[in-house]
């Protein structure tokens, strides 16, 4: 979760406000905002109702906005610039295969693009949600044929994805048979009933006697 949270907000914090946003401005930001109707694919709902339907003030939806207009002028992004855009924060590694996963969980209409409000709803868990609202986003992006149950095919891809993403900073290096081992511990943690596959409410109540990872829930918490 981390390399979700980390690399996502980062992003709005590093890049320079654009001058018009659609939260409040200038008589001269009004100008700029017409002049861009004609390449502005999609428009975000209004602040009001992001602000009521996620966990974050005005401010830090102006914030998130802005970060979000300067890399994706037309309103929303393709899975394409997607990756290109969060392979920037793994340069010695190949984070495409990751890079689509996370697409597919933020694109949670299936829609094949990504809104500002699809962005805002998903930040909105990760930092600010409650713990089974993280665990329950988290458990959808390894669910990755979203039939309700992690299988060790798809929990093979998703570490797979992860290590080509870390490339040669994976630490220990990678032996032949790492990827299984992780999958293998993966499932004689979580699969309770050894059934072969994980549930949403095995997945909840492994994660939540494991402190590690109830700590690293709470690590993003006020990075914006």
């Amino acid at each position: 979760m981390g390399a979700v949270v980390g690399t996502l907000t980062l992003q709005t914090r590093q890049r320079r406000p654009s001058r018009a946003t659609m939260f409040g401005s200038t008589n001269h930001d009004r100008v700029d905002d017409d002049l861009e109707l004609s390449v502005v694919c999609h428009r975000p709902e209004a602040l009001e109702q992001l602000e009521a339907q996620s966990n974050f003030n005005k401010k830090e939806l102006q914030v998130l906005y802005r970060g979000f207009k300067n890399e994706c002028p037309s309103g929303v992004v393709n899975e394409e610039t997607f990756k290109q855009i969060y392979s920037q924060f793994f340069p010695h590694g190949d984070a495409s295969t990751y890079a689509h996963y996370l697409f597919n969980a933020f694109d949670c209409s299936q829609s094949g693009s990504i809104k500002f409000e699809d962005f805002v709803t998903a930040l909105s868990i990760l930092l600010r949600g409650t713990t089974t609202e993280k665990l329950q986003w988290t458990f959808n992006l390894y669910d990755i044929n979203r039939d309700g149950y992690i299988n060790k095919e798809e929990m093979t891809d998703i570490v797979k994805a992860i290590y080509d993403m870390m490339g040669r900073f994976t630490y220990p290096a990678l032996k032949t048979d790492t990827t299984k081992q992780h999958v293998d511990a993966f499932f004689q943690k979580m699969d309770k009933n050894r059934d072969g596959v994980v549930t949403l409410d095995e997945f909840i109540l492994s994660c939540q006697e494991d402190e590690n990872i109830m700590r690293s829930l709470q690590l993003f918490e006020n990075v914006i």
